[in-house]
């Protein structure tokens, strides 16, 4: 069993090493996003987000589709909208790999990571 998990987690790795610029970004952006969710004091840096997308050249519009697929997911359809089934795809892959990693690592230990691996993007959030 615990090798299964290994290689499925090496594999998605590797997945999301050789993945296009849009499929870094979503992963990237839903885990911003969990960390608001899942870790306490942590709030979103949209416009950096957006800046990101920018700088990888990835179309203009991309953060709110994202976050819209994210919601949309995320809510069974109550929030957000649905977008191209890629994105919905992308948006599936990235919530099954970051589940995944806080299952093998535990939220105390993810929401640490997330902290330095995404600052920029998230941040404490203002009293």
């Amino acid at each position: 069993m615990r090798r299964a998990l290994i290689t499925a987690g090496l594999l998605l790795a590797a997945t999301q090493a050789h993945a296009d610029p849009r499929s870094a970004y979503v992963t990237m952006v839903l885990q911003a996003f969990a960390a608001k969710v899942e870790c306490p004091g942590t709030d979103v840096v949209y416009q950096d987000l957006v800046t990101k997308a920018q700088e990888m050249q990835l179309p203009d519009g991309t953060t709110e589709r994202v976050r819209k697929a994210i919601a949309f997911l995320h809510t069974g359809g109550k929030m957000g909208e649905k977008q191209d089934d890629d994105l919905m795809a992308q948006v599936a892959l990235a919530t099954q790999t970051t589940d995944l990693d806080q299952s093998r690592v535990g939220m105390t230990v993810w929401c640490q990571e997330q902290k330095s691996r995404l600052a920029g993007y998230i941040r404490t959030k203002q009293q």
